[in-house]
Protein backbone atom coordinates (compact mmCIF):
# COMPACT_ATOMS: atom_id res chain seq x y z
CA UNK A 1 0.00 0.00 0.00
CA UNK A 2 1.05 3.24 -1.09
CA UNK A 3 0.41 5.62 1.67
CA UNK A 4 1.13 9.05 -0.35
CA UNK A 5 -1.62 7.73 -3.12
CA UNK A 6 -4.61 7.86 -0.58
CA UNK A 7 -6.24 11.23 0.12
CA UNK A 8 -6.26 12.74 2.97
CA UNK A 9 -9.96 11.54 4.47
CA UNK A 10 -8.74 7.92 3.22
CA UNK A 11 -6.08 8.25 5.51
CA UNK A 12 -7.85 9.76 8.11
CA UNK A 13 -10.10 6.42 7.75
CA UNK A 14 -7.38 4.37 8.43
CA UNK A 15 -5.65 5.86 11.28
CA UNK A 16 -9.49 6.29 12.57
CA UNK A 17 -9.68 2.19 12.24
CA UNK A 18 -6.93 1.46 13.87
CA UNK A 19 -8.08 3.95 16.72
CA UNK A 20 -11.13 1.72 17.19
CA UNK A 21 -9.12 -1.84 17.04
CA UNK A 22 -7.22 -0.64 20.02
CA UNK A 23 -9.68 0.71 22.07
CA UNK A 24 -12.15 -2.41 21.29
CA UNK A 25 -8.27 -4.44 22.04
CA UNK A 26 -8.87 -6.64 18.87
CA UNK A 27 -5.55 -8.24 17.48
CA UNK A 28 -5.91 -6.51 14.30
CA UNK A 29 -8.00 -4.51 11.66
CA UNK A 30 -10.91 -5.87 10.41
CA UNK A 31 -13.13 -4.79 7.72
CA UNK A 32 -16.05 -3.66 10.11
CA UNK A 33 -13.15 -1.72 12.13
CA UNK A 34 -12.74 0.12 8.96
CA UNK A 35 -15.84 0.67 7.85
CA UNK A 36 -17.02 2.26 10.63
CA UNK A 37 -14.29 4.61 10.22
CA UNK A 38 -15.55 5.37 7.05
CA UNK A 39 -19.25 5.55 8.37
CA UNK A 40 -18.29 7.76 11.38
CA UNK A 41 -16.14 10.71 9.37
CA UNK A 42 -17.74 14.03 10.44
CA UNK A 43 -19.65 15.38 7.52
CA UNK A 44 -17.93 12.49 4.75
CA UNK A 45 -18.86 11.47 1.81
CA UNK A 46 -19.87 7.86 2.85
CA UNK A 47 -22.42 8.83 5.47
CA UNK A 48 -23.95 10.85 2.77
CA UNK A 49 -23.83 7.78 0.33
CA UNK A 50 -25.94 5.92 3.40
CA UNK A 51 -28.83 8.07 3.09
CA UNK A 52 -29.12 8.25 -0.72
CA UNK A 53 -29.23 4.52 -0.35
CA UNK A 54 -32.22 4.93 2.42
CA UNK A 55 -29.59 3.50 5.07
CA UNK A 56 -30.79 4.92 8.85
CA UNK A 57 -26.83 5.98 9.73
CA UNK A 58 -27.21 5.97 13.40
CA UNK A 59 -28.94 2.87 12.98
CA UNK A 60 -26.03 1.48 10.91
CA UNK A 61 -23.60 3.30 13.42
CA UNK A 62 -24.91 1.40 16.28
CA UNK A 63 -25.14 -2.08 14.42
CA UNK A 64 -21.57 -1.68 13.73
CA UNK A 65 -20.34 -1.09 17.55
CA UNK A 66 -22.41 -3.76 18.33
CA UNK A 67 -20.01 -5.54 15.83
CA UNK A 68 -16.94 -4.59 17.06
CA UNK A 69 -17.84 -4.98 21.13
CA UNK A 70 -18.82 -8.47 20.47
CA UNK A 71 -15.51 -9.53 18.98
CA UNK A 72 -12.56 -11.36 21.24
CA UNK A 73 -9.83 -8.77 22.76
CA UNK A 74 -6.71 -9.65 23.23
CA UNK A 75 -5.38 -8.38 26.65
CA UNK A 76 -2.27 -9.16 28.72
CA UNK A 77 1.29 -9.43 28.66
CA UNK A 78 1.33 -11.15 24.71
CA UNK A 79 0.11 -7.72 23.24
CA UNK A 80 2.56 -4.73 22.48
CA UNK A 81 0.02 -1.55 23.91
CA UNK A 82 -0.70 0.89 21.01
CA UNK A 83 0.27 -1.90 18.23
CA UNK A 84 -2.02 -3.03 15.93
CA UNK A 85 -2.04 -5.57 12.63
CA UNK A 86 -3.70 -5.24 9.59
CA UNK A 87 -6.03 -8.33 8.70
CA UNK A 88 -5.52 -9.80 5.49
CA UNK A 89 -9.25 -9.36 4.35
CA UNK A 90 -8.68 -5.04 4.90
CA UNK A 91 -5.13 -5.79 2.78
CA UNK A 92 -7.23 -7.08 0.21
CA UNK A 93 -9.44 -4.60 -0.45
CA UNK A 94 -7.15 -1.40 0.40
CA UNK A 95 -5.40 -3.05 -2.74
CA UNK A 96 -7.87 -3.39 -4.73
CA UNK A 97 -8.71 -0.06 -4.11
CA UNK A 98 -5.66 1.20 -5.64
CA UNK A 99 -6.33 -1.21 -8.67
CA UNK A 100 -10.22 0.42 -8.85
CA UNK A 101 -9.15 4.03 -8.51
CA UNK A 102 -6.65 3.13 -11.35
CA UNK A 103 -9.07 1.53 -13.40
CA UNK A 104 -11.60 5.02 -12.87
CA UNK A 105 -8.28 7.25 -14.29
CA UNK A 106 -8.31 9.01 -10.61
CA UNK A 107 -5.08 9.87 -9.69
CA UNK A 108 -5.25 9.41 -5.96
CA UNK A 109 -7.57 6.49 -3.63
CA UNK A 110 -10.47 8.00 -2.25
CA UNK A 111 -12.90 6.66 0.79
CA UNK A 112 -15.44 5.95 -2.25
CA UNK A 113 -13.03 3.22 -3.37
CA UNK A 114 -12.10 1.79 0.03
CA UNK A 115 -16.30 1.32 0.49
CA UNK A 116 -17.05 -0.05 -3.15
CA UNK A 117 -13.94 -2.59 -2.18
CA UNK A 118 -14.87 -3.54 1.50
CA UNK A 119 -18.87 -4.04 -0.52
CA UNK A 120 -17.36 -6.21 -2.77
CA UNK A 121 -15.50 -8.48 -1.19
CA UNK A 122 -16.74 -8.49 2.46
CA UNK A 123 -15.87 -10.98 5.53
CA UNK A 124 -18.37 -13.09 7.26
CA UNK A 125 -19.50 -10.19 9.64
CA UNK A 126 -19.27 -7.36 7.15
CA UNK A 127 -21.30 -9.71 5.03
CA UNK A 128 -23.96 -10.18 7.77
CA UNK A 129 -24.01 -6.01 8.48
CA UNK A 130 -24.28 -5.04 4.22
CA UNK A 131 -27.50 -7.99 4.49
CA UNK A 132 -29.25 -6.66 7.17
CA UNK A 133 -29.05 -3.15 5.46
CA UNK A 134 -29.84 -4.40 1.82
CA UNK A 135 -26.38 -2.56 0.41
CA UNK A 136 -25.27 -3.83 -2.41
CA UNK A 137 -22.24 -2.75 -4.89
CA UNK A 138 -24.35 -1.98 -7.73
CA UNK A 139 -26.97 -0.04 -5.52
CA UNK A 140 -24.07 2.40 -4.11
CA UNK A 141 -22.40 2.56 -7.58
CA UNK A 142 -25.45 4.09 -8.86
CA UNK A 143 -25.54 6.38 -5.75
CA UNK A 144 -22.10 7.28 -6.42
CA UNK A 145 -22.66 8.57 -9.68
CA UNK A 146 -25.25 11.05 -8.71
CA UNK A 147 -22.70 13.02 -6.10
CA UNK A 148 -19.42 12.40 -8.08
CA UNK A 149 -20.94 12.30 -11.45
CA UNK A 150 -17.94 12.68 -14.24
CA UNK A 151 -15.73 14.44 -11.52
CA UNK A 152 -12.00 12.88 -11.40
CA UNK A 153 -9.85 12.27 -7.99
CA UNK A 154 -6.93 14.47 -8.65
CA UNK A 155 -6.12 16.48 -5.77
CA UNK A 156 -6.37 14.78 -1.70
CA UNK A 157 -9.00 16.44 -0.76
CA UNK A 158 -11.36 15.59 -3.74
CA UNK A 159 -14.60 15.83 -1.49
CA UNK A 160 -14.77 19.93 -2.06
CA UNK A 161 -15.77 19.36 -5.30
CA UNK A 162 -18.45 16.71 -5.33
CA UNK A 163 -22.19 17.62 -5.19
CA UNK A 164 -20.85 21.28 -5.04
CA UNK A 165 -24.03 22.86 -5.38
CA UNK A 166 -25.66 21.39 -2.45
CA UNK A 167 -22.70 22.41 -0.70
CA UNK A 168 -22.12 26.11 -1.50
CA UNK A 169 -26.10 27.00 -2.58
CA UNK A 170 -29.72 26.85 -2.17
CA UNK A 171 -32.09 25.05 -4.84
CA UNK A 172 -34.45 28.04 -4.79
CA UNK A 173 -37.05 25.83 -7.33
CA UNK A 174 -37.19 23.45 -3.97
CA UNK A 175 -38.29 26.08 -1.70
CA UNK A 176 -40.83 27.36 -4.11
CA UNK A 177 -42.35 23.89 -4.44
CA UNK A 178 -42.09 23.58 -0.79
CA UNK A 179 -44.05 26.87 -0.19
CA UNK A 180 -41.09 28.31 1.50
CA UNK A 181 -41.12 31.57 -0.17
CA UNK A 182 -42.78 34.94 -0.35
CA UNK A 183 -44.90 35.86 -3.33
CA UNK A 184 -43.01 38.47 -5.71
CA UNK A 185 -46.10 41.42 -6.64
CA UNK A 186 -45.26 43.95 -9.11
CA UNK A 187 -42.11 42.71 -10.81
CA UNK A 188 -43.57 41.20 -14.21
CA UNK A 189 -41.65 43.28 -16.49
CA UNK A 190 -38.47 42.37 -14.89
CA UNK A 191 -39.34 38.69 -14.66
CA UNK A 192 -40.19 38.69 -18.44
CA UNK A 193 -36.22 40.64 -19.38
CA UNK A 194 -34.91 37.78 -17.35
CA UNK A 195 -36.47 35.39 -19.14
CA UNK A 196 -35.67 37.01 -22.78
CA UNK A 197 -32.35 37.61 -21.75
CA UNK A 198 -32.00 33.62 -20.38
CA UNK A 199 -33.79 32.47 -23.54
CA UNK A 200 -30.67 33.68 -25.90
CA UNK A 201 -28.46 31.53 -27.27
CA UNK A 202 -25.08 33.59 -26.02
CA UNK A 203 -24.66 36.04 -23.41
CA UNK A 204 -27.46 34.44 -21.50
CA UNK A 205 -26.64 36.06 -18.22
CA UNK A 206 -28.99 39.07 -16.86
CA UNK A 207 -27.26 41.18 -14.27
CA UNK A 208 -30.24 42.52 -11.92
CA UNK A 209 -29.32 46.24 -10.97
CA UNK A 210 -30.40 48.41 -8.27
CA UNK A 211 -30.12 49.87 -4.23
CA UNK A 212 -30.46 47.75 -1.34
CA UNK A 213 -33.48 46.70 -0.81
CA UNK A 214 -35.49 47.48 -4.11
CA UNK A 215 -36.14 43.48 -4.58
CA UNK A 216 -33.41 42.16 -6.82
CA UNK A 217 -32.99 38.76 -4.64
CA UNK A 218 -37.10 38.57 -5.16
CA UNK A 219 -37.03 39.29 -8.74
CA UNK A 220 -35.13 35.55 -8.71
CA UNK A 221 -37.60 33.71 -6.46
CA UNK A 222 -40.10 35.48 -8.68
CA UNK A 223 -38.82 33.28 -11.56
CA UNK A 224 -38.58 30.02 -9.22
CA UNK A 225 -41.86 30.81 -8.55
CA UNK A 226 -42.69 30.71 -11.98
CA UNK A 227 -40.70 27.56 -13.29
CA UNK A 228 -42.04 25.47 -10.45
CA UNK A 229 -45.92 27.01 -12.05
CA UNK A 230 -44.94 25.97 -15.24
CA UNK A 231 -45.23 29.81 -16.28
CA UNK A 232 -41.98 30.26 -18.48
CA UNK A 233 -41.10 29.21 -22.18
CA UNK A 234 -40.45 25.25 -23.08
CA UNK A 235 -36.76 25.82 -22.92
CA UNK A 236 -37.45 27.12 -19.10
CA UNK A 237 -39.44 24.25 -17.97
CA UNK A 238 -38.18 22.06 -15.56
CA UNK A 239 -34.59 23.79 -14.86
CA UNK A 240 -33.46 24.11 -11.43
CA UNK A 241 -32.58 27.46 -10.19
CA UNK A 242 -29.30 27.48 -7.82
CA UNK A 243 -28.74 30.41 -5.22
CA UNK A 244 -24.73 30.51 -5.19
CA UNK A 245 -23.61 30.96 -1.41
CA UNK A 246 -20.37 33.21 -1.58
CA UNK A 247 -19.53 33.17 2.60
CA UNK A 248 -19.65 29.09 1.80
CA UNK A 249 -17.56 28.87 -0.86
CA UNK A 250 -14.82 31.23 0.67
CA UNK A 251 -14.80 29.99 4.12
CA UNK A 252 -11.94 27.36 4.84
CA UNK A 253 -10.48 27.57 1.71
CA UNK A 254 -6.89 28.19 3.11
CA UNK A 255 -4.29 27.72 0.09
CA UNK A 256 -3.83 29.92 -2.72
CA UNK A 257 -6.18 28.36 -5.44
CA UNK A 258 -8.87 26.10 -3.66
CA UNK A 259 -10.84 28.69 -4.14
CA UNK A 260 -10.76 28.30 -7.76
CA UNK A 261 -11.09 24.71 -7.17
CA UNK A 262 -14.30 24.94 -5.60
CA UNK A 263 -15.52 27.41 -8.06
CA UNK A 264 -14.07 25.74 -11.18
CA UNK A 265 -16.04 22.76 -9.86
CA UNK A 266 -19.38 24.35 -9.33
CA UNK A 267 -19.03 26.17 -12.75
CA UNK A 268 -18.05 22.65 -14.50
CA UNK A 269 -21.21 21.17 -12.41
CA UNK A 270 -23.67 23.98 -13.68
CA UNK A 271 -21.85 23.23 -17.64
CA UNK A 272 -22.05 19.56 -17.34
CA UNK A 273 -26.09 19.47 -16.44
CA UNK A 274 -26.43 21.09 -20.45
CA UNK A 275 -28.23 23.83 -19.41
CA UNK A 276 -30.38 22.12 -16.72
CA UNK A 277 -29.38 24.52 -14.02
CA UNK A 278 -29.12 28.03 -13.71
CA UNK A 279 -26.74 29.60 -11.37
CA UNK A 280 -27.92 32.66 -9.32
CA UNK A 281 -25.07 34.63 -7.91
CA UNK A 282 -26.11 37.86 -5.06
CA UNK A 283 -23.83 40.17 -4.71
CA UNK A 284 -21.90 39.78 -7.81
CA UNK A 285 -19.35 42.07 -7.51
CA UNK A 286 -18.02 39.93 -4.83
CA UNK A 287 -17.00 37.01 -6.63
CA UNK A 288 -15.29 39.50 -9.71
CA UNK A 289 -12.85 40.27 -7.33
CA UNK A 290 -12.69 37.44 -5.41
CA UNK A 291 -8.85 35.59 -5.04
CA UNK A 292 -7.66 38.71 -6.74
CA UNK A 293 -3.92 39.48 -5.96
CA UNK A 294 -1.10 41.53 -8.03
CA UNK A 295 -1.11 39.69 -11.77
CA UNK A 296 -2.46 36.90 -10.48
CA UNK A 297 -5.81 35.55 -12.18
CA UNK A 298 -9.20 36.16 -10.20
CA UNK A 299 -12.50 34.70 -10.13
CA UNK A 300 -14.10 36.55 -12.79
CA UNK A 301 -11.37 35.18 -14.84
CA UNK A 302 -13.19 31.66 -14.49
CA UNK A 303 -16.23 32.87 -15.62
CA UNK A 304 -15.68 34.84 -18.96
CA UNK A 305 -14.87 31.71 -21.58
CA UNK A 306 -18.45 30.29 -20.27
CA UNK A 307 -19.83 33.07 -20.26
CA UNK A 308 -19.05 34.40 -23.74
CA UNK A 309 -19.82 30.63 -25.17
CA UNK A 310 -23.36 30.81 -23.49
CA UNK A 311 -22.37 27.52 -21.59
CA UNK A 312 -22.85 29.38 -17.81
CA UNK A 313 -26.66 29.91 -17.82
CA UNK A 314 -26.25 32.87 -14.47
CA UNK A 315 -28.34 35.12 -13.02
CA UNK A 316 -26.39 38.18 -11.43
CA UNK A 317 -27.58 40.71 -8.87
CA UNK A 318 -25.85 43.52 -7.83
CA UNK A 319 -26.39 47.70 -6.70
CA UNK A 320 -25.34 50.47 -9.57
CA UNK A 321 -22.50 51.49 -7.52
CA UNK A 322 -20.63 48.14 -7.60
CA UNK A 323 -21.32 47.29 -10.81
CA UNK A 324 -19.67 50.46 -12.16
CA UNK A 325 -16.95 49.85 -10.13
CA UNK A 326 -15.99 46.00 -10.45
CA UNK A 327 -17.86 45.13 -13.67
CA UNK A 328 -17.82 48.25 -15.68
CA UNK A 329 -14.17 48.84 -15.06
CA UNK A 330 -13.40 45.31 -16.87
CA UNK A 331 -15.22 45.74 -20.09
CA UNK A 332 -14.21 42.22 -21.09
CA UNK A 333 -16.58 41.18 -18.45
CA UNK A 334 -19.11 44.23 -18.68
CA UNK A 335 -19.80 43.35 -22.56
CA UNK A 336 -21.09 39.33 -21.68
CA UNK A 337 -23.89 40.59 -19.08
CA UNK A 338 -26.98 41.83 -20.10
CA UNK A 339 -28.29 44.45 -17.40
CA UNK A 340 -31.71 44.86 -16.30
CA UNK A 341 -32.55 47.84 -13.89
CA UNK A 342 -34.46 47.48 -10.99
CA UNK A 343 -36.02 50.31 -9.88
CA UNK A 344 -37.45 51.48 -6.57
CA UNK A 345 -41.62 50.93 -6.70
CA UNK A 346 -43.57 54.07 -6.15
CA UNK A 347 -45.91 54.06 -2.97
CA UNK A 348 -49.01 52.80 -5.51
CA UNK A 349 -47.14 49.77 -6.11
CA UNK A 350 -45.69 49.22 -2.54
CA UNK A 351 -48.84 49.02 -0.98
CA UNK A 352 -49.71 46.44 -3.73
CA UNK A 353 -46.15 44.70 -2.78
CA UNK A 354 -47.77 44.83 1.08
CA UNK A 355 -50.94 43.05 0.44
CA UNK A 356 -49.69 40.53 -1.24
CA UNK A 357 -47.07 39.83 1.55
CA UNK A 358 -49.82 40.38 4.41
CA UNK A 359 -51.22 37.02 5.13
CA UNK A 360 -47.65 35.55 5.66
CA UNK A 361 -46.77 38.28 8.24
CA UNK A 362 -50.28 37.59 9.85
CA UNK A 363 -49.70 34.06 10.23
CA UNK A 364 -46.06 34.20 11.18
CA UNK A 365 -46.78 37.01 14.26
CA UNK A 366 -50.46 35.86 14.64
CA UNK A 367 -51.89 38.83 14.70
CA UNK A 368 -54.49 40.96 12.14
CA UNK A 369 -52.67 43.66 9.81
CA UNK A 370 -55.66 46.25 8.52
CA UNK A 371 -55.58 47.77 5.72
CA UNK A 372 -54.82 50.89 6.73
CA UNK A 373 -51.52 49.98 8.55
CA UNK A 374 -50.08 48.61 4.99
CA UNK A 375 -51.30 51.92 3.67
CA UNK A 376 -49.54 54.20 6.92
CA UNK A 377 -46.46 52.14 6.43
CA UNK A 378 -45.78 52.61 2.69
CA UNK A 379 -45.98 56.56 2.90
CA UNK A 380 -45.07 57.12 6.02
CA UNK A 381 -41.93 55.03 5.12
CA UNK A 382 -41.48 56.97 2.11
CA UNK A 383 -41.79 60.33 3.51
CA UNK A 384 -39.21 59.84 7.03
CA UNK A 385 -36.78 56.88 6.04
CA UNK A 386 -34.81 58.84 3.48
CA UNK A 387 -31.94 56.55 3.78
CA UNK A 388 -33.35 53.47 2.53
CA UNK A 389 -35.05 52.03 -0.16
CA UNK A 390 -38.68 50.72 -0.69
CA UNK A 391 -40.60 48.21 -0.49
CA UNK A 392 -37.47 46.85 1.89
CA UNK A 393 -37.96 49.39 4.83
CA UNK A 394 -41.82 49.66 4.15
CA UNK A 395 -41.89 45.45 5.03
CA UNK A 396 -39.32 46.12 7.90
CA UNK A 397 -42.11 48.56 9.73
CA UNK A 398 -44.73 46.32 9.04
CA UNK A 399 -42.62 43.26 10.69
CA UNK A 400 -41.30 45.24 13.76
CA UNK A 401 -44.81 46.95 14.41
CA UNK A 402 -46.19 43.21 14.12
CA UNK A 403 -43.34 41.88 16.42
CA UNK A 404 -43.95 44.57 19.14
CA UNK A 405 -47.49 43.94 19.15
CA UNK A 406 -46.99 40.08 19.36
CA UNK A 407 -44.20 40.99 22.36
CA UNK A 408 -46.97 43.24 23.92
CA UNK A 409 -49.59 40.42 23.90
CA UNK A 410 -47.04 37.89 25.04
CA UNK A 411 -45.58 39.72 28.03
Amino acid sequence: MNAQKFTQKSMEAIQTAQSIAISAQSQQIEQVHLFAALVQQENGLIGQMMQKLGVDCKALRQTLQTTIDSMPAVTGSGREPDKVYVSRDVDVALTAAEQLAAKMKDEYVSVEHIAVCLIDKPDSRMKKILDQYHITKDGFLQALLQVRGNTRVTSENPEDTYDVLTKYGSDLTDLARKNKLDPVIGRDSEIRNVIRILSRKSKTTPVLIGEPGVGKTAIAEGLALRIVAGDVPDNLKDRKLFSLDMGALVAGAKYRGEFEERLKAVLNEVKNSNGQILLFIDELHTIVGAGKTDGAMDAGNLLKPMLARGELHCIGATTLNEYRQYIEKDPALGRRFQPVMVDEPNVEDNISILRGLKERYEVYHGVKISDNALISAATLSNRYITDRFLPDKAIDLIDEACATIRTEMDS
